[in-house]
């Protein structure tokens, strides 16, 4: 059973999709979906710098353009699950048939933009917390008054709030664990972000979804959804809600997941499943950043791929 995985902010590289814009067509599908976005995705992914493409309302369309232009050169038909990663969630999603790729496009400008604004109404950040007692470091985020705002696994735990509170968790780190401050605009997947969440639930109210076509993994809890509407409504609620790839990674292995393909910019999500899910049962994994890999991934599916089924894994909030 193979998975593709859809990578979050912070993963985008300068120029990463210059390779891209080799294939044809390629340039003229940006120019539209730029359009949507409202950004100009063909300059973000060749010619911008690193601080250009760190913006949150650029980053977040950029990213879910890049894996929906390079799952066209895939046989999807063989994939069973799709995951993302935070904003991933919504290539995940339109990798999965709920949504268009133009309303997945639309609905990331939105995100980045709504969220780039909740940002600057206050000084907040994220840090991320490395290794440690899991719940040591959980007490240690909420004794400082911050928020989880991601569990990735593999021993990572990302902490988000106030500047100050980010601060002390580092004088006073957990004992066993580091804490390295995340270059973010501020506190995703917390509290702060309820501004952001309610524009994005005002414009996906008037969206058309559909009901996934092969398993779909929510960030919420790591269930698989089987209802387009309520699927739609968790991205609404990953705005503030924690991203809770830990539970994601369980699910790929309770499926027996084989292998794993992650969408570019690639390389980040690859890493927590190969030091999360080890052993015997770890999965192949390829990862996709140019047209090069595209041979690798094929192959990938050809050997891994099926259908999976689209019954629900636990239930949905």
């Amino acid at each position: 059973m193979l998975a593709v995985l859809s990578p979050g902010q912070g993963s985008q590289k300068p120029g990463f999709l210059t390779p891209w814009l080799d294939l044809t067509g390629t340039e003229a599908r940006l120019r539209w979906w730029s359009a949507l976005a409202g950004v100009d995705l063909v300059h973000l992914g060749t010619d911008a710098d690193a601080d250009e493409i760190k913006d949150t309302a650029r980053t977040q369309p950029l990213l879910v353009a890049a894996a929906l232009l390079a799952a066209e050169h895939l046989p999807l038909h063989d994939v069973a699950v799709t995951a993302g990663h935070s904003v991933g969630e919504l290539g995940a999603a339109a990798l999965a048939g709920v949504l268009s790729a133009e309303t997945a496009i639309t609905l990331a400008g939105v995100r980045g933009r709504e969220m780039a604004a909740a940002c600057a109404l206050e000084p907040t950040g994220m840090a991320a917390v490395l290794g440690g007692d899991p719940d040591e470091v959980l007490a240690s985020i909420a004794g400082h008054g911050l928020h989880p705002a991601n569990r990735n696994g593999a021993g990572q735990i990302v902490a988000a709030g106030a500047l100050d509170g980010l601060d002390k968790l580092a004088a006073e780190r957990p004992s066993k664990a580091r804490v390295i401050r995340l270059q973010v605009a501020g506190a995703f997947h917390t509290p702060y972000m309820a501004p952001a969440e309610t524009a994005l639930a005002s414009v996906a109210a008037g969206i058309t979804q559909a009901n996934p076509e092969r398993i779909l993994l929510s960030n919420l809890d790591g269930t698989a959804v089987s209802d387009g509407r309520v699927m739609v409504q968790r991205l609404v609620r990953q705005v503030t809600a924690p991203v809770r790839w830990d539970l994601c990674m369980r699910t790929l292995a309770d499926l027996g997941v084989t292998g794993v393909i992650e969408l570019p910019p690639a390389g980040t999500l690859a890493g927590l499943v190969k030091r999360e899910l080890k052993g015997d049962g770890a999965p192949e994994i390829v990862t996709l950043n140019t047209p090069d890999d595209l041979p690798a991934a094929r192959d990938l599916i050809a050997r891994h791929g099926t259908s999976g089924s689209l019954a629900p894994i636990g239930g949905h909030s």
